[in-house]
């Protein structure tokens, strides 16, 4: 696995995790004292504190009191995507192993578009050391700009100036060019694409990944270009919008294997075999990418550990050692089976 790590040059908590050999949560735990930390664990974060030079400097909270040993995972999606995509079920598993190994207990908060402002009330309440937000759309910009508490992002946040914010991401616009450059490999040459969401840092990464591998924006076919919300039944209705404007296509990337089931039953109901008439690519190498017919060739992104480190640079944050703002991005490997 890729990691492009674009931090500041001051070493961090996850600097010393890493030369220690353990988790940043292990870590935090050292360095907070928690007495349930092996000796020899011990030693070693220690050690690595001395080699890097590493200055733990608590940052203040707002409205500064004790801590409350619990952080808000903030869900920025309706309830039907959260139940029905299996990404969040990995990317929490990830996030779970990471807190809970450090003692400290998460709090779920569904940020939905009716109703932002009971979750705003809540961070704004104290009742947590610090929030990680994830799949943030747009409209979650307020609430993250707002938020007077450290924050990490579980992906690239939608705003204006994401430098400002520590962020864990992957590498989407390259794992969307791979997809797309193995298509070519194989000899398509009309190859379209179910985009994900506009509002969305992956919906146009993974986009922007497809047209610089197709040849660039001036090269890209509208036409060949549909939208999905990385919903199962999006994906089927952009399959059908792509086959009614480029009826000759004989390829498709799709942004998620969750989009990707739909594109497959959008095909076999048209008559069109896979891979034999379509190519089909998809992005998250998902569970259900083994089981689909035909197995779903696939990007693969590291979800738990996306959740685990970002969880890990929370830390950091609470703790006030990571004085500058940390962006690590998590590489993505192709997985070929056999739709493409």
């Amino acid at each position: 696995m890729t990691v492009l790590d674009l931090s500041d040059p001051r070493p961090t908590l996850a600097d010393v995790a890493r030369a220690a050999g353990v988790s940043s949560a292990t870590a935090s735990r050292v360095l907070n004292g928690f007495p349930q930390v092996r000796a020899q664990t011990r030693r070693q974060v220690e050690q690595a504190v001395r080699t890097l030079g590493y200055v733990r400097q608590r940052a203040p909270r707002a409205g500064e009191g004790p801590r409350t040993g619990t952080v808000a995972v903030v869900l920025c999606e309706d309830g039907p995507r959260l139940f029905s995509d299996p990404f969040f079920g990995r990317i929490m598993w990830g996030v779970h192993q990471e807190l809970t190994t450090a003692g400290v207990q998460v709090v779920v908060l569904m940020m939905q578009a009716a109703d932002q402002a009971t979750a705003f009330r809540y961070l704004a309440g104290g009742h947590v050391d610090g929030a990680l937000f994830v799949s943030t759309h747009t409209r979650c910009t307020t609430a993250l700009s707002r938020a007077e508490l450290p924050l990490v992002s579980a992906g690239r946040p939608m705003v204006a100036d994401p430098a400002r914010y520590t962020y864990v991401d992957v590498d989407n616009r390259g794992g969307a060019a791979a997809a797309v450059r193995h298509l070519q490999a194989a000899g398509r040459r009309r190859i379209t694409t179910v985009a994900g969401p506009k509002d969305m840092a992956p919906g146009r990464d993974r986009l922007a990944g497809y047209v610089a591998a197709i040849g660039g924006p001036g090269v890209v076919d509208p036409g060949s270009v549909a939208h999905g919300d990385f919903g199962q039944a999006s994906g089927e209705h952009a399959m059908r919008r792509l086959l009614d404007r480029r009826p000759d296509l004989d390829a498709v990337f799709v942004a998620s294997d969750v989009m990707a089931l739909g594109v497959l039953r959008a095909l076999r109901r048209a008559g069109r075999r896979v891979p034999d008439d379509v190519a089909v690519v998809g992005f998250d190498n998902a569970p259900i990418s083994r089981t689909t017919d035909p197995p779903l060739t696939t990007v693969s992104q590291p979800v738990e550990a996306l959740g685990a480190r970002a969880a890990g640079e929370l830390l950091a944050v609470i703790d006030g050692t990571a004085a500058q703002p940390h962006r690590v991005v998590l590489g993505t490997t192709l997985v070929v089976r056999e739709s493409a």
